[in-house]
């Protein structure tokens, strides 16, 4: 009877032969985008499962697995921003050398990445239509679209707490399963906009900040989660200019030019427009 080894037990053998270059020689530094890229989908694989983890964690009423969790979170973010040092080893002659083998593929199609989106609340229904209905990963946008959102979870939490979280309409703290306000719902316009800001749940975050300091510990490290993904998303604007310039990406996207409109779009609204308060 065999037993389980290193190799088998990470399928060494399946992983270390998805690497398969497409360009003729083949061309050096197809190599690294190849793994670099595959390496950020087994990243944003890792960050899907912790924020999954995180949501049960805040409807759990579960402050020290929270802040766990989201430092984990925060780590890998880190971890993704310093990958791009090493892509940028690569020239915009290097890149060329290869490119058009790319054809129509683009970063842009990342539906993890989208799934990363729509878990944090940041839910833009319009970017569903470019996978094919009816197929495994539209179903997965779709219910990961329709799920509770991070921020979702996060009002259930501060409600546990004992803090008037209004419901959407106006009335008293939602119960578990429901939309609070500031949040993003499975349908509707505030879903395909993301979190709205909301006045009522600011005056929370607050008193909050003035009066209990460990959940306040909490919001910190989510505005971390936030300041880490503007972060990813101004390195990686800053890595594909430096790669191509203001040409037109890979699979028709616009580009730089596209990545520069996600810049200004904080994850959690709430959290920074507070900063005023104090």
């Amino acid at each position: 009877m065999s037993s389980r080894t290193y190799s088998s037990y990470l399928k060494l053998d399946e992983l270390l032969g998805l690497q398969q270059p497409m360009s003729d020689g083949p061309e050096h530094d197809e190599m690294l985008f190849i793994v670099i890229h595959q390496v950020y989908e087994l990243w944003f694989k890792v960050l899907l499962h912790e924020m999954d983890f995180l949501k049960t964690r805040f409807l759990a009423n579960d402050t020290p697995h929270a802040l766990h969790t989201l430092k984990r979170i925060l780590t890998i973010l880190k971890t993704l921003v310093s990958q791009l040092d090493i892509l940028e080893t690569m020239t915009p002659l290097h890149f060329l050398s290869f490119r058009g083998r790319l054809e129509s593929a683009s970063g842009f199609q990342s539906f993890q990445f989208r799934e990363i989106e729509f878990s944090l609340g940041l839910k833009n229904g319009a970017m569903m239509a470019h996978y094919p209905p009816e197929s495994e990963v539209r179903r997965r946008l779709e219910a990961r679209f329709a799920a509770p959102s991070v921020w979702d979870a996060f009002l259930r939490y501060l409600a546990a707490n004992g803090y008037p979280v209004p419901a959407r309409d106006g009335g008293p703290a939602p119960a578990d399963g429901a939309t609070p306000s500031g949040g993003a719902s499975s349908a509707g316009t505030r879903a395909s906009r993301g979190i709205e800001p909301s006045p009522a749940v600011q005056a929370l975050l607050v008193t909050i900040y003035r009066d209990d300091a460990t959940i306040a510990q909490v919001c910190e490290r989510l505005l971390d989660l936030d300041e880490g993904m503007q972060e990813w998303r101004y390195r990686h604007v800053k890595m594909v200019e430096r790669t191509i310039g203001t040409k037109t990406g890979t699979g028709g996207s616009t580009g730089a030019a596209y990545l520069h409109t996600t810049l200004s779009t904080p994850v959690f609204p709430d959290l920074w427009a507070v900063r005023a308060a104090f």
